[in-house]
Order: C-alpha cells, then sequence, then structure tokens
C-alpha cells in the first residue's frame, strides 16, 4: 500500500454502514468507492447501546456470518484502491475478546484470497494494576453516574476498556497499517483520524466523523447503508451512496444534535466539538455542505472508561393476559404473586437480598414504566416475568414459583378457573445467561493519548495467515 502521508487538502471517506455486520449494500459501496475514489474506507464496529452483556461476555452482538461476510468485501476494496480500510471497537465491545475474534475473520480471508497486507491492531482492554494505580495516583474521576470509583469496583470487574480518541489510529496508519482493528474506540475518531494526520480542522473532522458513523441513518429514507463525506479546509461534504436516498440540511442537522447531553457541545478525548456556529446548506437534491463548526482543546486528555461485573443468572417467562378484570387490578395481582413467592423462599432461608424480580408489563407500561402517559386499560397484556439471581437454580426456581403462582392466583372478579397466563412458549421458564452491569463509567486522565492502547503493527501475508489457522497455532 502507498501510505499516502503527504498533506493533502482534501479526504474522501467512505463509510460502508453504520454497523460492521448491519448490512449495507455492495453494489452503491462499489459505485461510491469507483466514483469517488476515497483516501480511505472506515466503519465503526460496535457500541453500548445494547447494553453491558457483550462487553463482560466476550462475544460480539453481530453475527460472524454477518461480520465475515462483509469484512470480505470492505478490505478487498481497500486492497483493490490501494488505501486504509479501519473498523472501530472491533467484535460490538472492542476488548481484547473481541478484537483477537476481528483478527481471526481477518486472517481466515486472508488466507483464502491471498491477501498480502500491513495489519495494525489496537487493544484497548486495561488491567486491573494500571487502573488501580491511575486510581491511587488521582487520575480516575467521576463521569455522567456522579459516583466515585473505589478499588472494589475495579476487583469485581470483569473487563474494562478506555475508548480512544484518534491517535492511536492515527499511529497504526504512521507506521504503514492498511487494515486497522482498533479496539473500543470513539464513533466520531473513526473517520476524524486521516483527516487528522493530513492536518485538517479537527472540528470538521470529528463533525464529520460523528455523522459517518452511523452510515446514511442521517439520510432520507433513513438506513444503515453507504454514506460519503468529503472534508476540505473550511468545510465537508455529505452525500449517500444509494441514488434514491438524499442527505437534506433536516436529516443531517437532527442527526448532529442526537445523543447528546448538550446538543451543540460534544465532549470527546482531547477537546470540545462546539457546533454553536455551523451552517448546514443544501449543495444539490442529495448533497449538503457543513462549515462553522469549532473544536476547543482541553486542558485534560480524558478517555471514557466502560468496566462491567457479572451479577448473576438471568430466568425468564413469558406469557399473555387477557382477563380484563385481572388486567384492571394488574398491580395489586403482581404485587401479590412477588409477597407469595418471598414468603416461600424466606421459608427456606433464602433473603430477598440474593435476588431480583422485575415485572414487564407490555401494553400497558412495559417500555416507558412510571414514566408512561397514557391511562388507557389495554385489552391484553404481554408480561415478561424477570429473575436475576447469583445462584442460576435459585433463578430458575423463583421463576417458576412466580408463573405458578401467577397461573393460579385468585383475585377479586376472577371468572377463569382454568389458568390467568397464556404461556408463550414451553418449557415456560428460560434461562437466558449470565447477566452483566456496568461497573466503571468513568473517566481515566493520560498524558499522552497512546499510553493505555497496545499499538501491534505487522506484515500479513498468505503463507502467515495459513499458519495462523492450523490446528495448534
Amino acid at each position: 500500500m502507498s501510505t499516502k502521508l503527504e498533506q493533502l487538502d482534501e479526504v474522501r471517506i467512505v463509510a460502508p454502514t453504520g454497523c460492521l455486520g448491519y448490512g449495507f449494500s455492495k453494489e452503491d459501496f462499489l459505485r461510491a468507492l469507483r466514483e469517488r475514489q476515497p483516501h480511505v474506507i472506515a466503519v465503526d464496529a460496535g457500541s453500548t447501546d445494547p447494553g453491558p452483556y457483550y462487553l463482560g461476555a466476550g462475544e460480539s452482538f453481530a453475527q460472524r456470518v454477518e461480520v465475515r461476510s462483509e469484512l470480505e468485501i470492505v478490505i478487498q476494496a481497500a486492497l483493490d484502491y490501494d488505501i486504509p480500510l479501519i473498523v472501530g471497537t472491533c467484535g460490538g465491545a472492542g476488548a481484547r475478546a473481541h478484537v483477537e475474534w476481528t483478527r481471526e475473520i481477518v486472517m481466515e480471508l486472508a488466507r483464502e484470497h491471498s491477501w498480502s497486507f500491513r495489519l495494525g491492531v489496537i487493544h484497548s482492554e486495561l488491567d486491573t494494576e494500571y487502573l488501580t494505580d491511575k486510581l491511587e495516583a488521582g487520575d480516575i474521576v467521576s463521569f455522567e453516574s456522579g459516583e466515585e470509583l473505589d478499588a472494589q469496583a475495579i476487583a469485581e470487574s470483569t473487563c474494562v476498556v478506555a475508548q480512544m480518541g484518534a491517535e492511536p489510529i492515527i499511529e497504526a496508519l504512521r507506521q504503514g497499517a492498511q487494515v486497522v482493528l482498533a479496539g473500543r474506540a470513539c464513533d466520531d475518531a473513526v473517520f476524524a483520524a486521516l483527516p487528522l494526520l493530513h492536518g485538517l480542522d479537527p472540528g470538521l473532522a470529528h463533525h464529520m466523523g460523528k455523522v459517518l458513523e452511523c452510515g446514511a441513518l442521517a439520510s432520507v429514507p433513513l438506513s444503515m447503508d453507504v454514506m460519503i463525506g468529503t472534508i476540505r479546509r473550511d468545510h465537508f461534504e455529505l452525500v449517500p451512496g444509494a441514488e434514491h436516498r438524499a442527505c437534506t440540511v433536516t436529516s443531517i442537522s437532527s442527526h448532529s444534535l442526537y445523543e447528546r447531553e448538550n446538543p451543540l457541545r460534544q465532549a470527546g478525548p482531547g477537546g470540545v466539538v462546539d457546533l454553536g456556529q455551523s451552517v448546514v446548506t443544501q449543495l444539490d437534491p442529495r448533497s449538503v455542505r457543513v462549515e462553522g463548526t469549532r473544536y476547543e482543546p482541553t486542558d485534560e486528555y480524558l478517555l471514557k472508561l466502560e468496566g462491567v461485573r457479572r451479577v448473576g443468572t438471568r430466568v425468564i417467562s413469558v406469557a399473555g393476559i387477557r382477563d380484563r378484570a385481572m388486567i384492571e387490578q394488574l398491580d395489586e395481582v403482581l404485587a401479590e404473586t412477588k409477597r407469595r413467592a418471598e414468603g416461600y423462599f424466606a421459608g427456606l432461608g433464602v433473603g430477598s437480598d440474593a435476588y431480583t424480580i422485575v415485572f414487564h408489563a407490555y401494553g400497558r407500561d412495559g417500555v416507558m414504566r412510571e414514566l408512561e402517559p397514557e391511562t388507557r386499560t389495554a385489552h391484553e397484556i404481554g408480561l415478561v416475568i424477570d429473575v436475576v439471581a447469583d445462584d442460576p437454580d435459585l433463578a430458575k426456581a423463583l421463576c417458576q414459583r412466580l408463573s405458578g403462582l401467577l397461573l393460579h392466583l385468585d383475585f377479586p372478579g376472577q371468572f377463569n378457573t382454568a389458568g390467568n397466563l397464556a404461556m408463550l412458549f414451553s418449557p415456560a421458564n428460560i434461562e437466558v445467561g449470565p447477566v452483566y452491569a456496568f461497573s466503571i463509567y468513568h473517566l481515566l486522565r493520560v498524558t499522552d493519548p497512546l499510553e493505555p492502547f497496545e499499538i501491534e503493527v505487522t506484515d500479513v501475508q498468505p503463507q502467515q495467515a495459513l499458519a495462523a489457522a492450523a490446528p495448534g497455532a
């Protein structure tokens, strides 16, 4: 690959999709490459949106067959056009297990296609000793939770990652990596890295990255599909890959403002992106120009930490309720069911601190719960009995007791004596698996943006890929 590190006044980026494994039009992607001749292909591959489970379990929320298929397309394209490919937050959560899972897929593809390239791998998982030292030095501070971190929370965490800025990715590119597999990364940094390497404006680069990371979700009609960004010295332009989609002033403005506590200011490692003076202009029916975004460096370089701990095993039961009398007094019915179950297990010496019981009443307030503004009585309810306990057998027994009690519970005005619930599945009580909770959601202070991250750049040759895939390798 030609490193192409000479200073450019324009950098063109193609984002194939909003999340690797979520799908995109191969036809539109290849046409975007032909017509735009981009300098880099970049794609986000993860998020905390699916919750803490995937970080704790080391699993990807996108399935292997999907990720493999899309990696095959984008890596081949990067090699064909002799440009870098950057993948951020590999495997969905960006821990070491997720990055290595992605690397294995890449090596498998390299063997099958006889590819040769420089591979950059950036790990962002942190060990307990490093975090404890940072805590003792006063370099871990509270974030959105407002809770101070302590050594016990670090010790109990099964996995902790730091969300890297653009600098580790830039370093991998400086070392000649053509395919970069990054651990947990700021979404915008994946796209801002190459423009920043060429000295382009950091405010514009991060703003454009914040839009590109979601692919064509910032277009109409929205989709997890191809989006193209072109950044110059004083502005950037956006256009979707599919000819039936369009970027509009409204679609780009609204997308620029979402997922922010302050819609006009987005803090990140080393600085704040300020949209207060941003202007979005319609260039033609399908594309827009954005200018005026500012970047304010901060005195401290802070990285977000994400850590999880295991809290137990979940067992659920799903049932339908269509008895109007039962629905009208559902809160009382559920409270009585819970009271009887807790009393039963208290008699066995099991206290209520050993488990949690939650009822989700879909069709009434299953989504909004106490914030639900609608007060109309539903004609049917989808009820989820949700039990979490440290002991899997206890979780199963509790869920069985609750569903059994509720199935035959008596209540005022009852007509039905054959069973109150329409059970959706058999078996009725389903073990979902381990449950994780966020235990660390804090900020890490560093003086060097590369400090917590392990960067490895190696040459991939067909014979090397073959050896890596061999049994026992």
